[in-house]
Parts: structure tokens; C-alpha cells; sequence
């Protein structure tokens, strides 16, 4: 049998991902924490519709603390992380593109402008809990429609799986001029402040 690797994760069962994200996974286990997933049965879209009025962050925050309660409630004991990730853009939320032609309106409508990234992450354990947003902010070139066919064509229908049309970790970085915020974040799950308050609820060695 194949050891663990050392991890400073103390609880005796690993932490519980309220997502089917392989992103946020990754992210995960790249810091050592020993993870499983089981995606929240939530509709996403009701919920939104129910929380209109909140602002982006606040959207977010709600998503994340949505998908993290229902997990929770399936697994009592288990320390259970919810994420989301909502883009906004002169007032309007973004969401994943059903195709390419949605691809294409996705990005001609952020082509030239700066566009925000709030991830949120809510923590949930017997009733502990921290939850938080960081936001981080994406400054597209200007792009004409050749630019956008000729990337579209390169990244096929993976571009249908994030909100904004782009995988930054791919070819999505040729599309931007200037990027400001930790790229944990623009991925979806803030690490860094994740692990702050894993730590603060006692949960890591170090």
C-alpha cells in the first residue's frame, strides 16, 4: 500500500468539495490537503433569480454558501468547502456560454473593458462556519471579430465551461492586456485566504 503524502490537514477525513470543479480540486491537493468532491444539488439560476438585488460579491457569497450548506446537511461532521465565482461587467452578470455563438457574445461584449472576477468560499463545520469573497480584476484587449473567430476557432467548445469564455491557464491569456488580482482567484477559489481560515478554525498543523 502506497503511503499518504504528508499533509498538515488534521482532521481525520479529508475536507469535502462542494463541487465537481477539477480546478478547484487541483487547487487543493497542490497545497497538500487530501480532498473529495460531492457537487451541491442546487439550481443555481432559481437561486439567483430569488437573490435579486444583491450585489455581484454578494451573489457569489450566497451561491457559495447555498452549495456548501447542502453538502454539509448530506455529510454532518464533515468540513465542507462551497465555491462560486461570478462575473460582472458594467452592471451585467455573466454566465457560462450554452455554445459558441454564446462564446462570441460573451467576448464581444468584454472585448476593451475591464471586467471583475469575485470568487467566493464559504467553510462549513457543525454548524462553524467563514465565508468570504476576494475579487480580482480583467482588462481584455480590444478585439475585433477576426480576433475573437480565429481565438474561438484555437480553443473550441472548452470555452464553453467558464463564465467568461476564457481558461487563463490556456490560450484565454492572449486575450488580456492587464490582469490584477491573485490567480487562485481568477481559478475560482481564493487559496491563500482559504487557508488562513482553515487555520484559524484549528483545522492545519501549521
Amino acid at each position: 500500500m502506497t503511503a499518504a503524502p504528508p499533509s498538515p490537514w488534521l482532521p481525520a477525513e479529508p475536507l469535502l468539495l462542494a463541487s465537481a470543479s477539477a480546478t478547484r480540486r487541483d487547487l487543493l491537493a497542490s497545497a497538500g490537503l487530501p480532498v473529495e468532491t460531492a457537487p451541491a444539488r442546487i439550481d443555481e439560476r432559481a437561486l439567483e433569480a430569488e437573490s435579486a438585488g444583491l450585489t455581484p460579491p454578494e451573489l457569489a457569497r450566497r451561491l457559495a454558501l447555498a452549495k456548501a450548506e447542502e453538502v454539509a446537511a448530506r455529510h454532518p461532521g464533515r468540513v465542507v468547502i462551497g465555491a462560486d465565482q461570478v462575473l460582472a461587467c458594467d452592471g451585467r452578470v455573466f454566465h457560462k456560454p450554452a455554445d459558441l455563438d454564446g462564446a462570441r457574445t460573451h467576448l464581444a461584449g468584454l472585448q476593451g473593458r475591464t471586467h471583475a472576477l469575485h470568487a467566493a468560499v464559504a467553510v462549513l463545520r457543525d454548524g462553524a462556519r467563514e465565508d468570504f469573497v476576494e475579487t480580482a480584476r480583467m482588462t481584455m484587449r480590444p478585439l475585433d471579430g477576426a480576433a475573437i473567430d480565429a481565438y474561438l476557432r484555437l480553443a473550441g467548445k472548452a470555452v464553453t465551461t467558464s463564465v467568461g469564455a476564457y481558461q487563463l491557464e490556456g490560450l484565454g491569456i492572449h486575450l488580456f492586456e492587464r490582469i490584477e488580482g491573485d490567480h487562485a482567484t481568477i481559478l475560482g477559489l481564493p487559496l491563500t485566504p482559504l487557508l488562513a481560515r482553515l487555520r484559524g478554525m484549528g483545522l492545519l498543523a501549521f
